[in-house]
């Protein structure tokens, strides 16, 4: 068993339990339209939905089981006092607009600044690292909605999709990551054209800037971010930028960056890995360069990165940037540009493959079900990420359990078999046994 301490307070307004009433509070604010008389209002069915995702739930008929089961810890849990069945969850969210969910995703962000926890995601200049891309989260060759987008198989089957662009502050020493609200890339109202990436990704950046106007970001995305449109709306928005770029896709960048390398014009650079001898690291770059043939007014900075291993295996990276590069930043600025990575590693395969669940059908609907599910699958996710950062409780259960699928199901072990009065009490019991819910008036009040 891991040390008990369970003298140690928890974080009064990061804890679980605080972040669930907080979230649990945004959703009462929301204007229900629907009859007065509803049988669940519309903060119960969320917020019933937002439980599926945080306590992992495979299907909605296993929450419809638990609702049966366990209504009490759903009730001093979640705060959820009408607890709607499979079809009326279903039913209600389909109803309700995305956007509506945008408060809580805020409030659980405006924690993080003032608990402090953010800070040591700095770099480059006290900005923080924003990686964002676009991931699937419904497909079917049968069952669409209006909202779906479509293109047609080489076997001549249609396919209906959707997708959405997610974004989240990452860094590279860092395995948690902080999403924002995501953007839907879904057939818009009224539209007889698919919606795509590029478009998503504006919509989201400007959404983000309405909401955190002075927040000193850098974004970090792949190769097909890296064009005029794109880095010109990320100026306006006052966004600094690490896009990646390939020379099949910026045929004109690469070769001026060798006609610069022949005039001796490009800097030159590499180091032997302090921690690994056999692996040599060779910097390359240039400032002020065209992005492109067609828009040499557009200047960019350009770096070039590889490894060589003890084995000769190369392994190579190129970025253009807005941040001036110099011999003094060059190894930040390439590890800022690796941790693009971490919006698919510890974003998107976490949400498919450690749980959440993002790929299963959990309702498609008529208007918007899909998106509402996904979106507080990752909100459950961004919870799941502040307790792993801040709450010593979360972090020792993890480590008693070495997995978060092993965490996932006690947890709902515990909330299936006992009655609780909080997440804390959970955790309590994970870590430190039986006894483990006996806590202390100072332990539940926090520090």
């Amino acid at each position: 068993m891991v040390a008990p301490t369970n003298g140690r307070a928890v974080n009064k307004t990061l804890h679980v339990d605080a972040l669930i009433q907080a979230i649990k509070a945004d959703f009462g604010k929301l204007t229900d339209h629907r009859a007065q008389n509803a049988k669940i209002a519309l903060d119960d069915a969320i917020m019933s939905a937002f439980a599926v995702f945080h306590l992992k739930d495979q299907s909605l008929l296993a929450f419809d089981e638990r609702r049966r089961r366990e209504p009490e810890n759903l009730h001093t849990v979640y705060g959820v006092t009408g607890i709607p069945c499979d079809s009326q969850m279903r039913a209600i969210l389909d109803e309700v607009d995305p956007d509506y969910l945008r408060p809580a995703f805020r409030t659980v962000f405006r924690r993080l600044q003032r608990g402090k926890k953010l800070e040591s995601m700095t770099l480059l200049g006290g900005h923080y690292l924003l990686s964002g891309d676009g991931t699937g989260f419904y497909s079917s060759t049968k069952v669409a909605s209006p909202y779906c987008l479509k293109k047609t198989r080489r076997n001549g089957t249609e396919l209906y999709y959707q997708q959405m662009y997610a974004a989240a502050l990452v860094h590279p020493d860092c395995r948690e990551v902080i999403p924002f609200f995501p953007e839907m890339i879904t057939r818009q109202d009224g539209s007889a054209k698919n919606d795509c990436e590029r478009n998503a990704a504006r919509r989201f950046f400007e959404a983000l800037r309405r909401e955190h106007p002075h927040l000193k970001l850098i974004v970090t995305e792949d190769a097909l971010s890296s064009n005029a449109p794109h880095i010109e709306d990320l100026q306006r928005l006052n966004l600094r930028f690490i896009l990646g770029v390939k020379p099949g896709d910026h045929q004109f960048l690469f070769s001026l960056v060798d006609d610069a390398i022949a005039q001796g014009k490009v800097t030159e650079l590499q180091q032997v890995d302090s921690n690994d001898p056999g692996k040599i690291h060779f910097f390359r770059f240039i400032n002020q360069v065209p992005l492109n043939q067609s828009r040499q007014d557009l200047l960019v900075n350009f770096l070039e990165y590889w490894q060589v291993d003890k084995n000769n295996k190369v392994t190579r990276f190129s970025w253009v940037t807005d941040l001036t590069i110099t011999p003094e930043n060059v190894e930040e600025v390439m590890r800022a540009g690796r941790a693009r990575w971490k919006i698919e590693n510890e974003t998107f395969n976490t949400l498919k493959n450690q749980g959440y669940n993002l790929e299963h059908n959990y309702g498609l609907g008529k208007k918007h079900l899909s998106a509402v599910f996904a979106i507080l699958m990752m909100l459950a996710f961004l919870v799941d990420q502040v307790q792993q950062m801040s709450c010593h409780l979360f972090q020792a259960a993890l480590k008693e359990l070495g997995s978060k699928r092993a965490l996932w199901e006690m947890m709902r072990n515990y909330f299936r078999i006992f009655r609780v009065d909080s997440m804390e009490t959970i955790f309590r019991v994970l870590v430190y046994g039986p006894g483990g819910y006996i806590v202390m008036e100072r332990d539940w009040l926090g520090g």
